[in-house]
């Protein structure tokens, strides 16, 4: 990980997000009462997710669903716009990922930044193998590699795979990259992007990360993990 470059990321990001917020007030008002007034409900949704070096917080979205409350099934994570449970709001915020606007909050309060590994449910904390931690040495994102690649098509193996792969290779490059094809599949859809994960990429990053990081760097990833989940 170049640390210089996430150190400049983050200053850059949090003033983009004051920026973003600014430019988009509008569209937050449009879509608060959009939701109110199609089933009274509460109009932003948060949710508990693990971030960096493992400690959690509430990642905010607008709310898409009738219930908040559906039981979460690590195998198929993502709801479908088809669902029922989706509202017809919901169903239009989702395909324009217009919900994950109110995540320009946690981006100010330095729980996120703009690219970067999404974040996870806690629920999956205990599923990572000792080269996925390195996942943990950054903010999360609104978006990531992951997303631009396949995102809910992919299996979740696959997204941890370029989570870790993009905290070994973040740079200017890569997040432009990730920002124009995130702009593209919001017209053309994620399965247009849909790249697997070889056994021989898995193979390449694992011996990356023995390289560069130490088994203790690994242990001590492991254990602010545990701690903050607690």
């Amino acid at each position: 990980m170049h640390k210089n470059y996430i150190r400049f990321k983050y200053c850059v990001d949090f003033l983009f997000a004051l920026f973003m917020l600014t430019a988009t007030s509008p569209i937050f008002l449009v879509v608060a009462i959009a939701i109110k007034a199609e089933d009274g409900g509460k109009v932003i949704f948060k949710q508990l997710r693990t971030g960096k070096q493992g400690k959690k917080f509430y990642c905010y979205k607008f709310r898409s669903m009738k219930s908040t409350t559906v039981a979460f099934d690590k195998d198929h994570p993502v709801i479908s716009d088809k669902n029922a449970n989706v509202t017809k709001v919901g169903r239009v915020i989702r395909k324009f990922k217009i919900d994950e606007l109110p995540q320009l909050f946690n981006v100010l309060k330095g729980d996120m930044c703009f690219i970067a590994p999404r974040p996870l449910l806690p629920v999956y904390d205990s599923d990572y193998r000792d080269w996925e931690l390195i996942k943990f040495e950054m903010r999360p994102g609104l978006t990531g590699l992951g997303q631009v690649n396949g995102n809910g098509h992919l299996s979740i193996e696959d997204r941890k795979y370029y989570d870790a792969y993009y905290v070994m290779h973040a740079s200017l490059f890569l997040d432009l990259k990730i920002l124009f094809k995130t702009v593209l599949l919001v017209f053309v859809g994620e399965k247009k992007f849909l790249r697997p994960v070889t056994e021989a990429q898995y193979a390449a990053l694992k011996r990356e990360i023995k390289i560069n990081y130490s088994s203790n760097d690994i242990i001590c990833a492991e254990l602010k993990l545990q701690a903050y989940g607690k």
